[in-house]
């Protein structure tokens, strides 16, 4: 099977690599460039575990093609912290204890960031709107909910 070339940018560095034509960006971003934060929990995009941001826009890896990413931007939960320091939503999550087994929460913060960006002020009703693509078999919502929501009550506050 013959391989392309892509050059991206994610998480503000420049990768290139070669990928298959029908390897997933999932699987590229995983086993390709050793970032391993977005997870499989579908493979069909039903669950938001393997969501990221390409081109400002969220989407699940699973149902991208790494060879989509050429030329794009690409942020995954790798790319919220900056060195040690975690982003407020990451801090919130586990000050508020807002997550149990961690398949689902790299998407969830990819999405909450994605969520705060467009709106700094959103509802309980909105937050819980943006979140839906995103599955949780271990808690209920409200946790996650409650950090989403202070985490941008904080930030108005600032």
């Amino acid at each position: 099977m013959s391989k392309t070339h892509v050059a991206t940018h994610i998480n503000g560095d420049s990768y290139e690599f070669l990928c298959n034509t029908q390897q997933t960006l999932l699987d590229v971003l995983r086993h390709e460039l050793d970032l391993k934060g977005s997870k499989e929990g579908c493979a069909t995009g039903d669950c938001g575990a393997c969501s990221v941001m390409m081109d400002d826009r969220l989407v699940c890896a699973c149902l991208v093609l790494g060879v989509e990413a050429d030329g794009k931007k690409i942020e995954t939960v790798e790319g919220l912290s900056t060195g040690s320091s975690l982003d407020p939503l990451q801090q919130k999550f586990i000050d508020l204890a807002a997550l149990q087994c961690g398949i689902c929460t790299p998407g969830v913060l990819v999405a909450a960031k994605a969520l705060l960006e467009k709106n700094k002020n959103p509802s309980e009703e909105e937050v819980r709107f943006w979140l839906a693509g995103n599955l949780c078999r271990c808690t209920g919502y409200d946790k996650i909910v409650r950090a989403v929501l202070e985490v941008a009550a904080e930030a108005r506050n600032t």
